[in-house]
């Protein structure tokens, strides 16, 4: 390899034209993401376009050395440098010998059907998803329906820093044209709705806009679309549907048109918000109990899985209770649910940030925003004469505070999390009350979630990506409970000087 991998490269210099740039920071624990900087910004970039060759060589060293062979799809989100950064990628996978399929313009979850559609095993999407433009990224995969996890991005870490690279040549390079007619009619095939639904489609001018209102019309709904147009600017908001600015928007438009519903697609459409036709915004994991209820009274039985931020309704649900349904709590993260999904074999899998995950006959395991918000549509036609408004309201109602976040460097976050559940479990052995319950129930696959007598329960875990404990607290009895319980783990976490203040909005 004839050049330097480096950390440091100032722009408009001969090293950032001839040195690999690429910040170790930027492996993440199931994708990669970098500020590669925009036009006006003074903050300097974690990597160049040359790091982004190297990322290239380092993946494809990876994948022939996990024995998936060569072959790998590629796709880019719409931003004004994705495709830039796409092609240099390419040109470092080619330098490895890898197979390339570009499908161009892209979201994530058709990217991840190209590995079914042209029978490739790996992918590389570049996207941000829904980061502010200045961002970019990579997510990665080598065994559909699965994205690469923390071993797996271990390995390319150190591949890639440490320049091993295996550039054994011989790749090749393929555009695939009009994949984006083949994806859409694979997620709209056999899915007509007999209902006439009024649906906002917001995609906050992020690439949803080229293919979710088209998806929503071709099951019959009428669109209202909502910043459809393509934007790289992103000129009223990130594509976000966790952003409450875009929630306010969707609500706004839904009220204005009266439509039954508002979905909103985040930047590389793998994730779906839901707003119902009274303006309330739902948070993921309710929608997903809601999904859950229609998908076990099809398929009685049903398995889930949900991340241990969502709500304990997947437990203690009469509905889901009557249907046989049974849900198992795992490690947050997309990767993480979407392994725990095709490990379990579950038929849909559900994570608070809106990533959502459908086994067969439903989807192909992975997340896909539309696939998502097409289950909605079938939820509503399924129930005529309902609301998304009275679907919502026929949930128990719980008390829950949104996430905390109190500061915990990222060197001692884990340890202290780790303490935190030695504690809780001590008090569990001996019997003692907590919040002034016994504890029926520990689930420690992330961190530690405190489940209590009544089903009211506490979380707190290490952030994946930032120097941040986790807090959340949900009651399904009381808004007394719910304090109760807070007051309860944040007198644990305040044995340990290393965790910051937060806010308390509730």
């Amino acid at each position: 390899m004839s050049f330097r991998i480096v950390e440091d490269a100032a722009p408009n210099s001969f090293g950032f034209e001839t040195d690999a740039l690429i910040k170790a920071s930027g492996f993440r624990e199931y994708d990669a993401r970098w500020w590669f900087g925009h036009p006006g910004s003074d903050k300097a970039p974690d990597l160049n376009l040359i790091g982004v060759q190297a990322l290239g060589m380092g993946l494809g060293t990876l994948i022939r050395r996990m024995g998936v062979g060569p072959d790998i799809v590629t796709g880019h989100d719409f931003r004004s440098y994705s495709l830039s950064i796409k092609l240099a990628l390419v040109s470092g996978l080619m330098a490895a010998g890898a197979r390339v399929k570009d499908i161009g313009l892209a979201l994530s979850p058709m990217a991840y059907f190209a590995q079914f559609a042209l029978d490739t095993p790996s992918v590389a999407m570049v996207t941000a998803s829904h980061n502010e433009n200045g961002w970019t990224g990579v997510k990665m995969g080598a065994q559909r329906p699965l994205t690469f996890g923390p071993e797996e991005m271990s390995s390319l870490k150190q591949i890639v820093l440490g320049g091993d690279f295996d550039l054994v040549g011989g790749g090749a390079y393929e555009f695939v044209a009009d994949f984006r007619e083949t994806y859409l009619a694979d997620v709209t095939g056999g899915k007509k709705i007999t209902r006439k639904l009024r649906v906002v489609a917001a995609c906050g001018n992020g690439t949803a806009g080229a293919f979710a209102p088209q998806a929503l019309e071709s099951i019959g709904c009428e669109v209202i679309p909502l910043d459809v147009e393509l934007d790289n600017t992103f000129p009223r908001y990130n594509p976000n549907p966790e952003d409450m600015k875009m929630l306010h928007a969707i609500r706004d438009k839904v009220l204005e048109t009266g439509a039954d519903v508002g979905l909103g697609f985040d930047g590389d459409g793998d994730r779906c918000g839901v707003v119902d036709n009274l303006g309330n915004e739902i948070f993921a994991d309710k929608v997903g109990a809601m999904l859950a209820r229609d998908i076990s009274s099809l398929y009685p039985g049903s398995k889930f899985v949900v991340d241990v931020k969502s709500t304990g309704l997947f437990q203690t649900d009469s509905v889901l209770k009557a249907n046989g349904a049974t849900t198992d709590y795992w490690k947050t993260g997309h990767s993480h649910i979407k392994r725990r999904v095709a490990e379990l074999g579950a038929i849909a899998g559900f994570e608070k940030s809106g990533h959502f995950f459908f086994n067969p006959p439903i989807g192909r395991g992975y997340d896909d925003g539309l696939v998502t918000a097409i289950a909605v549509c079938q939820m509503l036609d399924r129930n005529p004469g309902k609301s998304m408004a009275d679907l919502y309201a026929a949930l128990p109602e719980t008390f829950g505070t949104p996430t905390m976040s109190p500061h915990c460097a990222d060197d001692v976050k884990y340890d202290v999390a780790e303490r935190v559940l030695t504690s809780v479990r001590d008090i569990k052995s001996r019997g003692e009350l907590f919040a002034g319950q016994k504890i029926v129930d520990l689930v420690t696959v992330n961190g530690v979630r405190v489940v209590a007598e009544d089903g009211t329960w506490g979380l707190v875990r290490a952030s994946s990506n930032k120097p941040e404990l986790v807090v959340v607290v949900e009651s399904p009895v009381s808004s007394v409970r719910r304090r109760e319980m807070f007051e309860a783990i944040d007198a644990v976490l305040r044995r340990n000087p290393e965790v910051g203040a937060y806010n308390q909005t509730f």
